[in-house]
């Protein structure tokens, strides 16, 4: 006799939370708490108001929940799985994609950098209070004129053997002197410190830069149409002096800033999909609720054919982000792949949240639904750290062997 079948769950239509350790669950559910609780009442006034208010203020809850560096062992840091910190990211943005860019800069840009590739001094200075969110991280990358093209960019470091400052890390050889300015930088004008990478004489460098440096500052963006409920800022650096220790000492060139992006984009893999899964919700339950010529619009066909198709985009992205999250924890996730993930995942969590605005009709362009929120940060994930052109050339370099960037 055949065993008996669990009931079709609707959330759940391909039984994805059977892949789950109760560990997975606890960390998902501690999450969307307290995303429940702390930024759901309040987004979309803030998103209405271009602002984050209490940033700081999150930083530290968010610290405490153990969700800044969450993949990152020692210094503080939770140590979990990256399946886990997947999860994490899908619920954070489940409430709004800049809580999640917030998470991903500090954790999976600045603190994953000064991990992996600082000295001991710079890890134990800076990720205890970090994870803590104590003190807020940016990453200064991508400038004015060179998003795509990190190898032209004009930010750059010259040594100084006539320098005052103390050098006391890997590094030496007189202070380092910065000039440059880097676009469309989540966190940094909150932030209290940047790991900013520049070109050297030696090849491109990555260095932790102290906000409070004299010659730094962070002026912030503002009439954004998307990501609005988060803090994005220009660096300015002017003759920005910073000694020898300052300069991150186990990477020289574009390996460093471009494994921790690949990173980064990991958690946008999963992020993407929380959503899109908002989005999908809010119109399951419109559809239910919202009658015309006399019955629930749900109870109609192409409503029906809308929903299916966005509940098979939905899962099927989900199930791609744990299998990329597995291949993580097992230390064999390629770039490659992450790049499949992204290009995947975020160019379908807006066709989502577009289906999802058409069956709420005029309703789904008002701030008391999630979904154009939703569909307007989108536009923002779908091009920043990465733009879809350029994962749609790194798979194809992966698939032909032929470089097609230039």
């Amino acid at each position: 006799m055949s065993a008996k079948l669990p009931p079709f769950d609707a959330a759940d239509p391909l039984g994805i939370d059977d892949l789950l350790e109760p560990e997975d669950l606890a960390v998902r559910d501690t999450v969307r708490g307290w995303a429940a609780d702390r930024v759901l009442p309040y987004i979309a006034d803030w998103y209405e108001k271009g602002e984050l208010p209490r940033i700081r203020e999150l930083a530290r809850e968010l610290g405490g929940i153990g969700a800044l560096g969450m993949s990152l062992t020692g210094y503080g840091c939770a140590g979990a799985s990256a399946v886990q910190y997947g999860l994490a990211c899908l619920e954070l943005e489940a409430a709004d994609s800049g809580i999640r860019s917030l998470v991903s800069v500090q954790g999976s840009l600045a603190m994953y950098a000064i991990h992996r590739f600082g000295s001991e001094e710079q890890k134990r200075e800076w990720l205890p209070r970090m994870a803590a969110g104590e003190v807020i991280g940016c990453f200064g990358l991508t400038e004015p004129d060179h998003g795509s093209d990190p190898a032209s960019m004009r930010t750059h470091a010259r040594k100084d053997g006539g320098g005052t400052s103390r050098s006391s890390g890997a590094e030496s050889g007189g202070d380092w002197v910065l000039n440059g300015r880097k676009m469309w930088i989540t966190n940094g004008s909150v932030a209290g410190v940047a790991v900013v990478w520049a070109q050297t004489e030696e090849g491109v460098r990555g260095f932790v830069v102290p906000t409070d440096t004299p010659g730094f500052s962070a002026p912030e963006i503002k009439h954004k149409w998307s990501l609005r409920a988060s803090v994005t800022s220009e660096l300015v650096l002017d003759d920005v002096r910073l000694p020898a220790s300052a300069v991150l000492p186990q990477v020289v060139g574009l390996r460093g800033p471009l494994s921790c992006l690949s990173h980064a984009r990991y958690g946008i893999v999963w992020g993407a999909m929380g959503a899109a899964r908002s989005s999908f919700e809010s119109a399951v339950q419109y559809a239910k609720t919202r009658e015309q010529f006399g019955r629930p619009i749900g109870g109609f066909q192409l409503t029906q054919a809308k929903l299916a198709d966005m509940a098979v985009e939905l899962h099927k992205g989900i199930l791609l982000a744990h299998h990329l999250g597995r291949r993580m924890d097992a230390g064999r996730l390629r770039p490659e792949q992450v790049s499949f993930g992204k290009l995947n995942n975020v160019r379908e969590a807006i066709e989502i949240c577009r289906t999802a605005r058409t069956i709420l009709g005029a309703n789904g362009i008002s701030l008391e639904y999630p979904v154009m929120r939703h569909a307007t940060n989108l536009e923002s994930v779908l091009t920043y750290e990465g733009t879809v052109e350029m994962h749609q050339l790194v798979l194809g370099k992966a698939l032909t062997g032929l470089d097609a960037f230039r």
